[in-house]
């Protein structure tokens, strides 16, 4: 192992620890509140025609938020940052010439095309469908976006393409609206935000 890899390990095991800490002393929920079902939005009810097997109910139904051991720190750190610094953005009217287009990305994509891509990589790292749930939520500006939430026993991570941090949910400035449901990747649900997202709008992106 080289010195940088020492070094970057080191770094992301103290990061993992200053996590830790600050959850047990956070004042806001860790985890999102769910108050009911919602629409899913028109990009993925259209990519669930295409992605079936991804849009079934789970066998096992929910199987609870996932151990945010440091491994599994390492992991979402890393496939955030490899996603995002891999892919360039690109709106779906660049790409396919159409407003709403969901597909997986190979070198440019939008924000929905990121977390797809995320989603599938953390599965393959054995995280469960369960945990990775694609969330829309509204930028301070209004303008819509999709980020990843992953579920821990932590609380709730966000995986976004416009920063390399993985943040808890109710340290970004988003305004969160709804998110796949845990137990069905193809239906969706509301989320109770109950936040003063004006107070945390100067999280530095």
């Amino acid at each position: 192992m080289t010195a940088k890899n020492t070094c970057r390990n080191a770094f992301l095991a103290l990061t993992f620890f200053s996590v830790a800490a600050s959850q047990a002393s956070a004042s806001s929920p860790p985890s999102m509140a769910i108050i009911g079902k919602a629409n899913p939005p028109i990009g993925h009810y259209e990519f669930c025609k295409t992605h079936a097997d991804e849009c079934r109910p789970l066998p096992g139904g929910d199987a609870g938020p996932a151990l945010l051991t440091e491994a599994a720190w390492k992991t979402l750190l890393r496939v955030n940052y490899d996603v995002n610094s891999t892919i360039q953005p690109m709106t779906d009217k660049e790409l396919y010439g159409v407003e709403e287009f969901w597909a997986y990305p190979t070198t440019a994509g939008d924000c929905e095309d990121f977390v797809l891509l995320k989603r599938r990589l953390l599965m393959q790292e054995g995280m469960s469908a369960s945990d990775l749930l694609i969330t829309v939520v509204l930028q301070p500006n209004g303008e819509g976006h999709a980020v990843l939430t992953v579920r821990t026993d932590r609380g709730d991570f966000v995986l976004d393409n416009m920063r390399n941090k993985v943040m808890l949910w109710s340290e970004t400035e988003y305004t969160y609206l709804k998110r796949q449901s845990a137990a069905d990747p193809g239906r969706w649900v509301k989320i109770q935000d109950g936040r003063n997202t004006t107070a945390v709008g100067s999280v530095s992106q």
